[in-house]
């Protein structure tokens, strides 16, 4: 029974654990009870199982119905009943500090006085101790059966490099995952003037080094369908266009947070995750008044350190890096059993379907690996950079570099919003396979840029993850390609060729090697005719 796409992600969960069983018709229903309707009937479509209007669920006896959510006539269906939470256990009160928590209390649980579910899935012991002070009657119900979403994070741990190569991060990048909760007391807010993300999206494009650190953002489905994905994207365009990567908040946020270095969220489910998993956390939003205060991600929010949205940000993360200590209570609280979620939810759910269990263990499935997306950054860049021999250290940044020495120059991708950026341009690049037709090869396209923009310096078609070609003005036509021991992205190669030749006044020998300073590393880059 789907709530809203929230709700449903936890239910995609559990599927599994049914594969492969003929004795098991699965059917599918949403109960219309959530104002979040947006996303479901696409996942209905990517499901491709019989959908049951909500009236004639109500009617039909099944022998088992899960939810992962409250609301609809629950206690009318005509069928065992089990709730799973969609969080991390129970925390959160509807309606601020004076409402019962949402799902374990008398309002949520209980019918004419009894409690109406069969099974009330708990991921830890400190759930049952809260749900028998508020509401004892719901205790027969309780069954400790740990946490799905939290186990599949567990067991895709030793695939966190290949997440974040399919984010496109690089060697020696940090990614910042900024993740909201839906509240109005969330960090996307609800539009008011005191919203902190609004303002805090571009000066993180601004403050923070373009090859140093990358930024993705996981966004609540709520907001998400709520609003719907095409809003999301206008709400965040100027982001986008400086590098943010917006992630999929059913199917790729969980490969986000493990891919992830830095947190940066409120007091959402996702960041406590994080936490659990050991990631630093800094939280730019509490919402402390949404949360019960005796859950564990209540004590979670006033432990866990705060973001300055007025201080500077670089600084802010690299000094939670440098006296990052992992909280004990996320690792502790998320899951009493981790690893044993399946096993324990499908011995719960057969028992209640009074059938034997499969033969076989009881699997969850592997989180899938993303496709390969790397961001498409055509906000223009402002660049610095120090040359010394062979040796050029490069920043780059959607706004005002942090180090104010050096040779400046500002680099544009062709595909830049402002087409007047172009006529200020110093070095134009694009990126795309060395034969598309549309361009003619690297060097026709090198050479029509320059004869459009006579201000710019230096053109760079990059053709690969680790090569371009570049037209210097007045000086032709150089390959620039990648040493085994770099890597980054190629059109720094250029802005780093850019900054010698201003320096030197004349082309590097050919065959020569310019040592690019970038992300922490050193990137060997062969310059060739």
């Amino acid at each position: 029974m789907v709530h809203n796409i929230a709700s449903a992600g936890r239910l995609l969960d559990v599927l599994p654990l049914f594969h492969d069983d003929f004795r098991v018709q699965l059917l599918i229903t949403s109960t219309d009870s959530s104002v979040f309707q947006g996303g479901i009937r696409n996942l209905f479509a990517e499901l491709n199982l019989p959908v049951m209007p909500w009236a004639q669920a109500l009617r039909t006896p099944v022998d088992l119905a899960i939810s992962a959510s409250f609301g609809g006539q629950l206690h009318c269906l005509k069928s065992h009943l089990t709730i799973l939470s969609h969080g991390v256990g129970y925390t959160k009160r509807l309606a601020g500090s004076r409402e019962p928590t949402f799902g374990l209390s008398p309002d949520w649980l209980l019918a004419d006085g009894e409690p109406f579910v069969d099974g009330l899935v708990l991921s830890h012991p400190e759930q049952l101790e809260r749900l028998r002070v508020v509401c004892p009657e719901a205790e027969k119900a309780a069954v400790l059966a740990g946490d799905p979403c939290f186990d599949r994070i567990l067991a895709a741990r030793p695939h966190r490099e290949r997440f974040r190569r399919a984010l496109g991060i690089r060697r020696g990048q940090r990614l910042v995952v900024v993740n909201s909760t839906w509240n109005p007391e969330g960090l996307f807010g609800n539009g008011g003037g005191q919203d902190v993300l609004p303002s805090l999206l571009p000066r993180l494009a601004a403050e923070l080094p373009a090859d140093d650190y990358r930024l993705a953002a996981v966004l609540h489905p709520n907001i998400w369908y709520g609003h719907g994905p095409g809003q999301i994207r206008v709400w965040l365009d100027r982001a986008r266009r400086s590098g943010l990567t917006l992630i999929d908040p059913v199917h790729a946020w969980r490969q986000a947070l493990l891919a992830a270095d830095i947190v940066l969220g409120d007091f959402g489910a996702v960041s406590y995750y994080a936490a659990a998993l050991g990631r630093p956390v800094l939280l730019a939003a509490t919402g402390e008044e949404r949360l019960d205060p005796e859950a564990p991600l209540a004590a979670f929010v006033r432990e866990a350190p705060r973001l300055d949205p007025q201080g500077p940000l670089r600084e802010q993360f690299e000094a939670l890096l440098a006296r990052h200590r992992p909280l004990a209570g996320p690792a502790e609280f998320t899951t009493s059993a981790p690893g044993a979620s399946a096993e324990l939810l499908r011995r719960h759910f057969y028992a209640l379907m009074d059938l034997p269990e499969p033969v076989g263990p009881a699997l969850l499935e592997p989180l899938p690996l993303p496709q390969h997306d790397p961001p498409l950054r055509t906000h223009p860049l402002d660049v610095r950079a120090r040359v010394r021999g062979p040796d050029v250290v490069i920043e780059r940044s959607a706004g005002h570099p942090y180090d104010a020495g050096g040779e400046a120059h500002r680099a544009v991708h062709e595909d830049t919003r402002d087409p007047g950026d172009l006529a200020t341009a110093d070095v134009i690049w694009r990126d795309g396979p060395p034969d598309d037709p549309r361009f003619g090869d690297p060097a026709a396209w090198t050479a029509d840029v320059l004869h459009q923009h006579p201000h710019c310096s230096l053109a760079a078609y990059v053709s690969g993850p680790d090569r371009c070609t570049v037209r210097v003005r007045g000086l032709g036509v150089l390959q620039l390609s990648a040493g085994p021991e770099a890597d980054a992205d190629p059109a720094v190669y250029a802005s780093a060729l850019h900054a010698w030749l201003t320096r030197s006044g004349e082309a590097p020998p050919d065959g020569a090697t310019l040592r690019v300073h970038v992300a922490g590393g050193v990137h060997p880059v062969v310059c060739a005719r």
